[in-house]
């Protein structure tokens, strides 16, 4: 019996490009499922430690639905670290304005906050509506 873990080797790692519909779909499930394919929890090989995940388009961002009170109580913050520098903006207003960085603000928070999260973060495209120019890889859609 042997009982030694398989760990992929970087030359083993196989990328495919899907596609998720976000379309009246809630934008924590779809950031949930993106975030598993970036990271390649779908897969047998699954290693913690390497970036063996896919690559990851999601369309229609600002058909994205949100439950409850969220989109006129959930509020997104950053600093400039400047003195008085704190920024606000209403979910309603970001869906809005730029539903892209909403989605992507919500996928990147679930990938491992160091360098391996932001290696599989360059794995995301966004797009707001539904044409999207990454054709060439022949994206598969991926249904949840």
């Amino acid at each position: 019996m042997n009982n030694t873990t398989y760990s992929i080797k970087k030359e083993e790692i196989e990328r495919k490009w899907y596609i998720i519909d976000a379309a009246n779909k809630p934008l924590g499930r779809v950031a949930a499922e993106a975030a598993k394919l970036l990271r390649g929890k779908h897969k047998p090989t699954y290693t913690p430690n390497m970036d063996a995940g896919d690559h990851v388009i999601i369309i229609n961002c600002s058909k994205v639905v949100l439950t409850g009170h969220k989109l006129t109580q959930k509020i997104y913050r950053h600093h400039s670290s400047y003195i008085g520098g704190m920024k606000e903006v209403q979910a309603k207003d970001m869906l809005a304005n730029n539903p892209e960085k909403m989605m992507t603000l919500a996928v990147t928070g679930m990938l491992p906050h160091n360098s391996l999260g932001r290696q599989m973060a360059k794995k995301l495209r966004v797009y707001a509506g539904a044409e999207h120019e990454n054709m060439a890889q022949k994206p598969e859609v991926w249904n949840f």
